[in-house]
């Protein structure tokens, strides 16, 4: 199947940036759609990006779009993450699966996760 590990994570101020990083093993050439979701203290897991395979096609949450870039190469996912404010703090989860289509945004529809990367904006 597909193994997921993400990283990057860390620590840092309001206004810094972060690189985010998922590396992918198995399987990896049935992922046609990879994303990233989030999930804050006494929050819901939330959808932040998407990428697909054949097109390259990006998808963004209005919360992170024009401050985040999501990029994906032969094995890896990535999440470039820039003027980072308090309110990303969450834990950053890596997805991906077979489907093509239009549910990219739905947890529901990604068949593998990874186990999450905590990231932390301090004020």
């Amino acid at each position: 199947q597909v193994q997921l590990v993400e990283s990057g994570g860390g620590l840092v101020q309001a206004g810094d940036s972060l690189r985010l990083s998922c590396a992918a093993s198995g399987r990896t050439f049935s992922t046609n759609t990879m994303g990233w979701f989030r999930q804050a203290p006494g929050k819901e897991r939330e959808f932040v990006a998407a990428i697909t395979r054949n097109t390259g096609d990006t998808y963004y949450a209005d919360s992170v779009k024009d401050r985040f870039t999501i990029s994906r190469d032969n094995a890896n996912l990535y999440l470039q993450s820039n003027s980072l404010k308090p309110e990303d703090t969450a834990v950053y989860y890596c997805a991906a699966t077979w489907k093509y289509g239009s549910g990219w945004a739905s947890q529901g529809w990604y068949d593998f996760w990874g186990q999450g990367t905590q990231v932390t904006i301090s004020s």
